[in-house]
């Protein structure tokens, strides 16, 4: 009998746990999504990007090349004579020089303020000495060549001036005087410039050019009369 009732209490009570947990909801998470983003838009659309708005310094900088175009020079000292602006300058103020005294007029500015030259100033110059090859423009010519310091630009105008002066074109410039010129404008280079792998290819030229010049000089004194 006790057993009977035992038995019957823990059936009631597994019954019950069975309807307590079949009544109970079931706990379910779930996961809310988020909206679709918007699609990105300006905060002013009509505004042009940043890189297209012109600042002060593109400003002044066009007109600066403005006034090298009508020939100012001095422009060139109002911006130290450095930088990417000063190189559009002197182009500018090149390729305005359309006469040859206005060119002239350039070389003259740059050599006296002993500004960098480039290789726009340094090839014009060369074209108007190879008409006229004669020995201020010669030494005008060299002079600006490594006012570039550039290795490269300076040894092409030895060679042009050599050239010139083996082909008896350079009449009133001796192979003494040739040789003092070209190694007093090679020391117008940096030290960087003399040192690099053009530098190397420079001097090499240099060398042979002094031996040339030296032999002829050292001809023409044997031919003075004693």
């Amino acid at each position: 009998m006790v057993t009977f009732l035992i038995t019957s209490a823990l059936v009631l009570g597994l019954f019950a746990i069975a309807i307590y947990f079949w009544q109970k909801p079931a706990n379910k998470t779930e996961t809310i999504e988020l909206p679709p983003p918007y699609p990105p838009r300006a905060l002013f659309p009509d505004a042009p990007p940043v890189h297209e708005l012109a600042t002060p310094e593109d400003n002044q900088h066009d007109e600066l090349i403005e006034r090298a175009q009508h020939g100012d020079l001095n422009v060139l000292l109002e911006v130290n004579g450095t930088g990417i602006i000063y190189q559009k300058l002197l182009t500018s103020l090149v390729s305005s020089a359309t006469q040859e005294d206005k060119l002239f007029d350039v070389v003259s500015f740059v050599a006296k303020h002993n500004l960098p030259a480039n290789h726009s100033l340094v090839e014009s110059t060369t074209r108007a000495w190879q008409t006229s090859p004669e020995r201020q423009l010669t030494s005008q010519m060299l002079h600006l060549a490594a006012l570039t310091n550039d290795a490269e630009i300076y040894d092409i105008a030895i060679q042009q001036a050599l050239t010139c002066w083996r082909d008896g074109k350079l009449l009133d410039v001796s192979a003494s005087e040739l040789q003092a010129l070209i190694n007093s404008e090679f020391w117008l280079l940096s030290a960087q410039a003399r040192s690099s792998g053009r530098g190397f290819i420079l001097k090499r030229t240099l060398s042979d050019v002094r031996r040339e010049l030296e032999a002829t000089n050292n001809h023409q004194t044997t031919q003075l009369p004693s």
